[in-house]
């Protein structure tokens, strides 16, 4: 089973970053947290990889909508989107929503799953010029 939406893009690092953000802002995504896991690694085991960043984002109502269906559905939610080099280009991912009903088999928490899968992808198309 996949569990990753993700596009590739010919853009640099930081030129992404600041464009996903842009992005999920449109679809009405907030970025709550930000972790460089390229600084960390470096600064915790002198570590070098390749630029790498995971950005916290959150949809509240959607969010909301899910956890009053399952409050342990928080370990699933489809908050965390990826921005990575992968070779000459820069790759972003995001968790698939469907995730949530397929490990759970809640059918209650399809509606959600599906809004969350539109305003991703409309993000993720938006990057590419699909949208």
């Amino acid at each position: 089973m996949r569990y990753d939406r993700t596009v590739h893009l010919d853009t640099d690092f930081a030129t992404t970053v600041s464009r996903v953000r842009e992005a999920l802002a449109a679809q009405g995504f907030g970025i709550l947290t930000e972790i460089d896991v390229t600084a960390t690694l470096k600064a915790k085991l002198d570590h070098d990889m390749e630029d790498y960043v995971i950005l916290g984002a959150c949809n509240p109502p959607l969010a909301h909508r899910a956890l009053e269906t399952d409050r342990t559905i928080g370990l699933l939610l489809p908050c965390n989107i990826v921005v990575r080099r992968d070779g000459n280009r820069t790759a972003v991912q995001a968790l698939d929503p469907g995730t949530m009903v397929a490990l759970t088999g809640l059918d209650a928490l399809r509606p959600v799953a599906e809004e969350a899968t539109r305003r991703i992808d409309a993000a993720l198309s938006s990057l590419t010029g699909d949208a």
